[in-house]
């Protein structure tokens, strides 16, 4: 039993910690492509970036317009998902903690 949680915790660690970094630099991208308005994002690989980060921004500039011109949520996103990350999968991160009490 405590081997299963043990396995399954290992992973959500892993997965969570790839998704949320994929999903910060997702955000990144976002960030740096607002910088170049011209890019033309229906070709490429802009596809990835866009899908999962397309709906969180458009939900989120409904609430925070953009400040003197600047779309300012992909930093705010950048900023909430670093956060959520160090708390379940950094160093000191809940699923660590629980990872390391099952093994002891």
């Amino acid at each position: 039993m405590i081997s299963l949680q043990t396995n399954f915790l290992s992973f959500l660690d892993i997965a969570l910690g790839f998704s949320l970094s994929f999903l910060t630099l997702a955000f990144l991208i976002r960030l740096i492509m607002s910088w170049y308005p011209k890019i033309d994002t229906s070709k490429g690989l802009w596809v990835f970036v866009l899908l999962p980060t397309s709906s969180i921004l458009k939900t989120t500039k409904k609430l925070i317009p953009p400040i003197g011109g600047v779309d300012v949520t992909p930093v705010i996103w950048i900023g909430i998902i670093s956060l959520i990350r160090e708390i379940l999968v950094g160093q000191q991160g809940l699923i660590k903690l629980i990872l390391q009490a099952n093994l002891n």
